[in-house]
């Protein structure tokens, strides 16, 4: 399989701590070294949370700009998507920094449990979510926690809502949540390639299933994600010392099946994204 394999490296997100491993990036300046390491080693895009000075996430556009300024001009070409996640802010504050004009941004389109909570993603909250992406020219990528957001993902592109084209990512091994299981990952892959053939496709997996996704996505013809936010290990014994080697080992993955790591100019065209100014 000669098709070029995008990594995207989810660089902190809004649960780990150093409390659970040291390499977590926090400050902006530490996300912004990760990100270069991990762009250095063959990420081409970086999904980006801020958080406070504490630790705890926020959707601070202010510290999103710095963040994306930073990776712009460490890590040239680079993909900058940015979160508009649900741990980070409430309602219309989750797409404060889209003004920002990155890349990319994720998009929930449903709702789902969480391990502790309900991840809410109100249909009006979607829908000005998705109307600021296009008012901006931010192209979302679908993080798909459910079979039921595939589905609506693939409606709104066909409807016109979503900016852009098609990317969706299945998010594997959240508790509560949907399960990092073949089977389930296999019929993903079979409806996007039957509903959506046009489509990207991506596959994340949280925790130890973090490898496994990486694998089945590669093998398949996806593309993957890694990184601190989803996995803070290299293995049961061991902590992943940055996400740079998380990186890595989902490169090891691309060697094995063939596959070239995308660069980043290829992982545009791929995606369809505009050409770096």
């Amino acid at each position: 399989m000669s098709k070029p394999c995008i990594i995207c490296v989810a660089i902190t997100g809004s649960v780990p701590q150093k409390s659970d491993n040291a390499a977590v990036p926090i400050t902006v300046g530490e996300q912004i070294e990760a990100t270069h390491a991990a762009f250095e080693a063959g990420a081409s895009i970086a999904h980006c949370h801020v958080r406070q000075d504490d630790g705890t996430p926020t959707s601070d556009p202010e510290r999103f700009a710095r963040l994306k300024d930073g990776i712009e001009a460490h890590c040239p070409g680079m993909i900058v998507q940015l979160s508009t996640g649900g741990r980070s802010g409430a309602g219309k504050e989750r797409g404060g920094m889209l003004g920002l004009r990155p890349d990319m941004a994720s998009l929930s389109v449903g709702s789902n449990n969480f391990p502790t909570r309900v991840y809410e993603n109100p249909p009006d909250l979607v829908a000005w979510l998705a109307s600021e992406m296009r008012t901006y020219e931010v192209v979302p990528e679908i993080e798909a926690f459910d079979l039921s957001h595939i589905l609506r993902a693939i409606e709104m592109h066909a409807a016109g809502v979503l900016y852009g084209q098609l990317y969706v990512q299945f998010v594997m091994g959240v508790k509560n949540a949907m399960p990092a299981d073949r089977a389930v990952f296999d019929f993903y892959v079979d409806q996007m390639n039957t509903r959506a053939p046009e489509a990207e496709w991506c596959a994340a997996g949280i925790g130890a299933a973090q490898i496994v996704v990486n694998e089945w996505a590669i093998a398949a013809g996806g593309h993957t994600r890694t990184g601190l936010e989803d996995n803070v290990r290299l293995d049961k014994h061991r902590l992943a010392p940055s996400n740079a080697a998380l990186v890595e080992r989902a490169a090891a993955l691309c060697e094995k099946y063939e596959r070239p790591v995308a660069t980043s100019q290829e992982a545009r065209v791929i995606l369809g994204l505009r050409p770096v100014q």
